[in-house]
């Protein structure tokens, strides 16, 4: 028997999300719970969707998909009170100590039911990536992830021109609320890595908000960005210990590349960067290559220090991973003479790259 599912809120998530339950032979849509009054009536998936939260929670429903754009403590018990579980990207992963959990685990407890906080970023890549790659690595300094999102693919004019601030003029852009409303889910995840590698961080992370502007008119999806207004904008949550910076989430949000300052997006993508204190085999040293496409490749070398202070390179990763050494085929030409002559002098290359090593 297939288990009931009730789809609250239908923005860009909430469709993707009834498509899912559409595809999967395990679950069957309940109800639909649609905010605007205008959407109310209407069909999603085969159902037809209501706005009175009343109605749909007197459906007979396994499990609510909750994906509203912020999340509302007191909607989310009311639903839980009403012995549906409740799934959710929009908060919840590692609720330990945030507002309001003590009334969300009363009302699991009263409707015997369970609030799973799921998500990308923050919920997964945020989170599960760094202590997965923690497991590589000894006596870790820093980890870093972040996103890179083309804006312009997000194509919900009033969110991004009213909430992102988007083509606002910089005074008014930097009294985005996103600091806030994203620092919720994020500051559980820097929590969460954290936590998971015994780092006790100090009461208040840092945050930063930093702004760059068009340089010219931009057509988008969402209408013209006039230049010299708002075009990109990272925002950064950072866990410090004793005022040092160890966890740090960010999030990068571009709209091109016509940008002052000069930022460039280098394509959508997510990055995850552990920092780790130095191994005696050696220091790996990463590298960038950028195609003209804007692809980039990585091209890691492992350096050694030897007796008289001078550093050697003895091995390259190409893609980032695949030892040249140990990688089963000849070393290349000139990898392979460096490397057979017992490395070559890296003082240019290391004082190219300094700053930028990582074990």
């Amino acid at each position: 028997m297939a288990y009931r599912v009730i789809q609250w809120a239908t923005g860009n998530v909430g469709r993707l999300a009834i498509e899912g339950v559409e595809a999967h032979p395990e679950l069957e849509l309940a109800g639909v719970w649609v905010h605007s009054p205008d959407k109310a009536g209407q069909t999603f998936g085969g159902v037809t969707a209501t706005n009175s939260v009343d109605e749909i929670l007197a459906l007979d429903a396994d499990c609510v998909i909750y994906t509203p754009m912020l999340g509302q403590t007191e909607e989310v018990a009311r639903i839980l009170r009403s012995q549906k579980n409740v799934v959710t990207p929009v908060g919840w992963f590692y609720p330990k100590d945030t507002t309001g959990i003590a009334e969300l685990e009363g009302a699991c407890r009263e409707g015997g039911v369970t609030l799973h906080g799921t998500g990308i970023h923050p919920g997964g890549i945020t989170e599960r990536f760094p202590l997965t790659l923690s497991a590589l690595c000894t006596n870790i300094r820093h980890v870093k992830a972040e996103e890179f999102s083309d804006i312009r693919n997000y194509q919900a004019e009033l969110v991004v021109r009213e909430v992102m601030l988007f083509g606002k003029p910089l005074e008014e852009a930097a009294k985005s609320p996103m600091l806030e409303i994203l620092g919720s889910g994020f500051s559980q995840s820097v929590r969460m890595v954290a936590d998971a590698l015994g780092l006790k961080l100090d009461d208040e992370l840092q945050t930063g908000h930093e702004m760059a502007v068009a340089t010219k008119d931009l057509d988008t999806p969402v209408g013209l960005i006039a230049a010299g207004t708002v075009a990109a904008q990272r925002f950064r949550w950072t866990g410090t210990v004793d005022g040092e910076p160890r966890i740090t989430a960010q999030v990068n949000w571009l709209m091109g590349e016509d940008l002052d300052p000069p930022w460039t997006l280098g394509g959508e993508r997510f990055e995850v960067t552990p920092t780790a204190a130095p191994n005696p085999n050696g220091v790996l040293v990463n590298s960038r290559l950028v195609k003209t496409n804007g692809e980039t490749v990585a091209l890691n070398y492992l350096l050694k220090q030897e007796a008289g202070g001078a550093w050697k390179v003895i091995d390259v990763y190409l893609s980032g991973t695949v030892s040249e050494q140990f990688s089963g085929e000849p070393l290349s030409d000139a990898f392979g003479i460096c490397y057979r002559s017992g490395g070559r002098e890296a003082d240019g290359v290391a004082a190219v790259n300094r700053g930028h090593r990582t074990a």
